[in-house]
């Protein structure tokens, strides 16, 4: 029996579709309330704009034999204890009987900035994998299967995120898959590397038009770091823990 891919690619393209018309709906009520806040922000602390990537991931747990499953999204049940830190919040977490199946982060970059908020993210991902991983092997969840943990990333597909971009390292020289890279590029060598080394599961960057409001349009540098490979993984890991 073949996994369960809930028709992946078209409510990949539903996702980003409300993600666009989220961030535009937020930015325009805070105008009309007159508490809009600066530049971009308003759109991002408006709502919850990745909730179409969550929906895809609740069919993917039912679907592929987890159906007892809890698929927490509410704040005060998305956090687990950490190893660097007390805890951490999470976007979601799938839980079976008590155990914890998968933790997941969904992020998005929107410009006109894109060069410290790469960095940003950068250290954020590689800084959770690495305090998530070491309170797994302190037993911080219990004596259970390695979890799946996923890294979801929308970037605006614009000029300043297509663009070259050149590094000063005035020491050593930058690795070579960096070198006058885009920003788009960048989240794409991250994720490959971030899975690479073992610290996310599946990692996934998705590079996506402001007009995709209207078809959901979007782009990956390569199959490893699409949502294609990100969601299959995540269903055959479901899928395991299911027959587990």
């Amino acid at each position: 029996m073949g996994l369960y891919l809930a028709n992946s690619e078209a409510k990949t393209k539903a996702a980003i579709k409300a993600f666009w018309k989220g961030r535009s709906a937020a930015h325009s009520k805070q105008i009309e309330s007159g508490k809009a806040d600066q530049g971009e922000r308003s759109a991002v602390t408006g709502g919850k704009n990745m909730d179409g990537f969550i929906s895809l991931i609740a069919d993917l747990v039912h679907g592929n034999g987890l159906k007892s499953a809890d698929i927490h999204l509410r704040r005060k049940a998305l956090t687990l204890p950490g190893y660097f830190r007390p805890t951490k919040l999470w976007d979601l977490l799938v839980m079976d009987h008590g155990k914890l199946i998968a933790a997941l982060e969904f992020k998005s970059q929107v410009g006109p900035s894109f060069g410290n908020n790469f960095n940003n993210r950068a250290e954020e991902a590689i800084g959770t994998a690495a305090d998530f991983w070491t309170a797994y092997r302190e037993g911080a969840f219990g004596e259970i299967a390695r979890p799946f943990l996923g890294w979801i990333m929308l970037v605006e597909d614009a000029v300043g995120s297509r663009s070259p971009v050149r590094d000063a390292s005035p020491h050593f020289p930058v690795f070579p898959d960096f070198r006058e890279a885009s920003y788009i590029a960048r989240y794409h060598v991250l994720c490959k590397k971030l899975m690479q080394e073992q610290f996310y599961t599946a990692a996934a960057c998705l590079a996506s038009p402001r007009s995709a409001h209207k078809d959901g349009k979007y782009s990956s540098e390569a199959d490893i770091t699409g949502p294609g490979n990100f969601f299959a993984t995540f269903a055959g890991h479901i899928a395991a823990a299911a027959a587990r």
